[in-house]
């Protein structure tokens, strides 16, 4: 079974990112970030990509599997994120191309989709790995990097 691992930045350093994904020998980070932006140094779209790249990992951005902007206010807001999973899977029966894609892309590499929340059981990243698992008819493997998963 191919290992799709996950991980969130949040509380990281853009050197403990790297060196997460390093101990992981993770091959393509797949950016799952609506907006690929960060308040935190080098780990906005640019900058990651070229840290990565310096470190021989490939980046993919994937909009479309993103959190839409309405959903991470509304969550902001108190909707309980059991509410969310399901809108959010909803949503992702849409995206079934960008999914492909994705699916493609894991089983060649060793890869990683990224977002900024810490906990995967708070995260639409977690939701994204579902899917395709689930629409792959569990050819994946989850792995939440860094959080004893």
């Amino acid at each position: 079974m191919t290992p799709l691992c996950t991980a969130g930045y949040e509380g990281r350093t853009a050197d403990d990112l790297v060196q997460l994904l390093a101990e992981n020998d993770i091959e393509i980070v797949i950016d799952v970030r609506e907006r690929p932006l960060s308040r935190k140094r080098g780990l906005s779209k640019s900058s990651l990509e070229q840290r990565l790249a310096a470190e021989g990992v490939d980046y993919l951005h994937l909009r479309d599997l993103g959190n839409p902007k309405r959903y991470r206010d509304a969550l902001k807001d108190g909707w309980a994120f059991e509410e969310f999973a399901a809108e959010f899977m909803a949503l992702l029966e849409l995206s079934l191309p960008v999914l492909a894609e994705l699916g493609e892309v894991a089983a060649s590499k060793r890869a990683c989709l990224l977002c900024f929340e810490a906990d995967p059981n708070r995260c639409h990243r977690s939701l994204v790995a579902k899917a395709l698992a689930d629409w792959l008819d569990g050819d994946f493997e989850v792995v939440h990097l860094g959080h004893g998963c």
